[in-house]
């Protein structure tokens, strides 16, 4: 068990949740298929899936590349694929949301701070005017193998996960809580594991993807961290992945996938102003 003040790297988290963890199966279905992603704000970018890796090329010729991937579909015709684009010297965390049902996809696209960014205290951040994590994330829309027109993404912002309470258990010795308190933060403590008895407020984002399926994503600020996944509510089942240094040193990434069982807890319900 820790104590109040046994923070742990991304790089032990991941150690800790190793051994017997949940994990949906890599997919191997996206192998050989191609999907051009036509972003709402202009562009568009060909995904080509090999077995292993995938390989992206922009139509505009300014970004190429190649990387190993995670893909997993917690619900038919729905994928989510996770890679580390490394690009121009810069290491930028993807997870793409396809959507074949609604021919869409949801881009969430997270860098980590720098070690100077990482060691300002909150306290300045706070008096800056600054957000207090130091991790960046952009989420971005489009539409899959053909043009983008308004409206054809079905993804949008939601708040139907406030004031829910729900368990997390990403194996049989990593158990959280998440709170769900408004549309841009929310509240976690580990019941059981690594972090056992840590807990914080972080800032966070929710996304409605489909009927009880829901995108959230979280950015903590205390250890440079990016966690997403996808909650689905009717088959008690999220999965995703959590994204930071593997250390102290800042030399080094890890993105290691996470799914667990989840169960509702209660919901609070608050009477109107």
């Amino acid at each position: 068990m820790t104590t109040s003040s046994d923070w742990i790297t991304v790089g032990a988290l991941a150690d800790g949740f190793a051994p017997e963890a949940f994990i949906l199966p890599n997919l191997a279905d996206l192998s050989d298929k191609v999907f051009t992603l036509n972003f709402a704000s202009g562009g568009q970018i060909e995904h080509r899936f090999n077995a292993e890796t995938l390989s992206w090329s922009a139509a505009d010729g300014h970004s190429s590349g190649t990387a190993p991937y995670r893909a997993t579909s917690i619900r038919p015709g729905l994928y989510l694929v996770d890679f580390i684009k490394h690009e121009n010297d810069l290491s930028s965390s993807i997870s793409l949301v396809l959507d074949t049902h609604s021919a869409s996809f949801t881009a969430v696209i997270g860098r980590m701070p720098t070690q100077a960014n990482s060691a300002e205290g909150l306290y300045g951040r706070a008096l800056a005017g600054k957000p207090l994590t130091s991790v960046e994330v952009d989420f971005v829309h489009g539409s899959l193998d053909r043009p983008w027109q308004a409206g054809q993404c079905p993804h949008v912002p939601t708040n139907e996960l406030t004031g829910l309470r729900n368990l997390y258990r990403y194996s049989p010795s990593e158990v959280y809580e998440h709170i769900y308190l408004n549309d841009q933060f929310y509240a976690w403590q580990c019941l059981e594991g690594v972090e056992k008895g840590l807990c914080d407020t972080d800032r966070c984002h929710y996304y409605k993807i489909a009927d009880q399926l829901y995108l959230f994503v979280w950015r903590e600020k205390i250890i440079p961290t990016l966690g997403l996944v996808l909650i689905d509510m009717q088959q008690h089942r999220s999965d995703g992945k959590i994204f930071g240094y593997a250390s102290a040193s800042f030399d080094e990434l890890s993105n290691f996938p996470v799914s667990s069982y989840c169960q509702v807890l209660n919901r609070t319900e608050y009477p109107d102003a």
